[in-house]
């Protein structure tokens, strides 16, 4: 099961040299994939969650590119309907063949009110416009001499319904963030179910889960899989493990955009997660 981490491209502090310091550190740690979230104007809704300023993933995954060597990279989630789906297709495949096979695109439909409309993209839609552009994303990839780097896996974010019937029919993954675990194990035999009932076979699993350590464990029937001390984290990589999970990616932040200045404490986290796992591969 390989592993890879969510790196903020958001909030104050966040510039060029972060970020190269946080791909770095990543790569340095043993990690396998490091992605980034997708947002194009911060508008109030968006700003409450992810402040400005926003590194737009495209161009932050190009850099990250160059200044690193063998890491994956990948985007946790694109919110598809915002671009036209040919200009996505072709930096997805100029970016795929410029990293050297290295690029993930996990994609959701979006929640920000506020940026649709500034885009002049309907909100209502927003579910059969990413449709519609996944199916022209797997049509462009077709022409393997002007898309180039193409096709690149397609994972399909979100934990409705909706998103595991879309990862079944068009998605190589589907892309569930941040839950409990009971509730993942439900969902995985729904998603094997939905599979079954279109003759088709079950996606990958390729979870984003928290990463929170604290000192006493965190005990009750809300938590999420990767809160609390280190030995729950690593028996919720273990939990993730068993259901089959082909990569996790662990989401150090928390919510509160000064932790981006203090980037520090991720890092010893994430260092406390790659030290285990050296000792037992």
């Amino acid at each position: 099961m390989r592993i890879g981490v969510n790196v903020p491209n958001f909030g104050p502090g966040t510039d060029p040299g972060m970020l190269r310091d946080w791909a770095r550190t990543v790569e340095g740690l043993g990690f396998d994939l490091l992605m980034v979230s997708d947002h194009v104007v911060v508008t109030p809704d968006v700003a409450e969650q992810y402040p400005a300023p926003f590194f737009e993933p495209f161009t932050t995954l190009s850099w990250l590119a160059g200044v690193t060597d063998r890491i994956r990279l990948g985007t946790t989630v694109l919110i598809l309907p915002y671009r036209h789906p040919l200009l996505t297709a072709r930096m997805a495949a100029n970016l795929n063949m410029l990293s050297g096979g290295r690029l993930v695109l996990g994609v959701g439909v979006g929640w920000a009110r506020q940026e649709f409309a500034a885009l002049g993209v309907p909100f209502e839609r927003r579910g059969a416009l990413t449709d519609e552009h996944l199916a022209v994303l797997r049509e462009a990839w077709k022409d393997g001499t002007d898309y180039a780097g193409g096709p690149v896996p397609l994972w399909i974010g979100g934990n409705s319904v909706a998103a595991r019937r879309r990862a079944v029919r068009v998605g190589d993954a589907w892309h569930p963030l941040r839950f409990t675990l009971p509730w993942l194990r439900e969902a995985a035999d729904g998603l094997a179910a939905q599979a079954r009932e279109q003759g088709r076979p079950v996606p990958a699993l390729t979870p984003r889960i928290a990463l929170r350590l604290t000192t006493e464990p965190v005990i009750g029937p809300d938590r999420l899989a990767g809160e609390g001390t280190l030995e729950q984290v690593i028996a919720d990589l273990e939990g993730l493990r068993a259901l089959g999970a082909d990569t996790v990616v662990l989401d150090p932040f928390d919510g509160d955009p000064r932790e981006i200045l203090r980037p520090h404490t991720a890092w010893q986290a994430l260092a406390a997660v790659a030290a285990h796992r050296s000792r037992t591969e």
